[in-house]
């Protein structure tokens, strides 16, 4: 018989790197276990797109933050590439749903970003789901309509008005990928 380990997030604490806990079973976030950080155009594409968030939205009650932990139970702790959150409390992480959380998908995490974290941001209820492609150079939108993430469309070069959070933002999609594209 195999016994399966099971961490919680104050074992979470004291580990080094960069990891995620999902139900109790620990991830690294560039997984290959101590590869380096994500390539550049991953880590420019995450912080256009929280330049993009933070330059227009409507409020100043709400943060943008990349990479930061987001404690949703003792033993599920995940690290998005870039959030907007509203009203967070005074921790050192996230402590309720973000409104919109971005992931920047690579070879290595796709699977997770696509399906496991997908469905728990679902359960979780984040407003906006959005999946941008490096490679593809192009974004995927999702919705909460209920309890089910509707899928609103694909983004290459346009821009997403998201109107219906507690503080209204904009993604212009052209200026996130414009440098990547030839000629851009």
């Amino acid at each position: 018989m195999c016994a399966l380990e099971y961490y919680t997030y104050d074992d979470y604490k004291t580990w080094e790197g960069n990891w995620e806990l999902i139900y109790g079973v620990p991830y690294p976030l560039y997984p290959k276990m101590m590869s380096p950080s994500p390539i550049k155009k991953h880590q420019q594409i995450a912080f256009k797109i929280a330049f993009e968030l933070e330059k227009n939205k409507s409020c100043e009650n709400c943060e943008v933050f990349g990479e930061t932990d987001w404690k949703i139970e003792e033993d599920l702790v995940l690290k998005p590439d870039v959030v907007l959150v509203c009203e967070n409390n005074n921790e050192d992480y996230i402590t309720k749903a973000p409104e919109v959380v971005v992931e920047v998908i690579s070879k290595s995490t796709a699977r997770r970003d696509e399906k496991t974290k997908f469905e728990i941001y679902e359960k979780e209820k984040v407003k906006y789901y959005i999946l941008a492609y490096p490679t593809d150079l192009k974004a995927k939108v999702y919705k909460l309509d209920g309890k089910t993430f509707d899928k609103v469309g694909d983004f290459i070069d346009e821009e997403i008005e998201i109107t219906d959070i507690k503080c209204p933002t904009k993604i212009d999609f052209n200026e996130v990928f414009k440098r990547f594209r030839k000629g851009g």
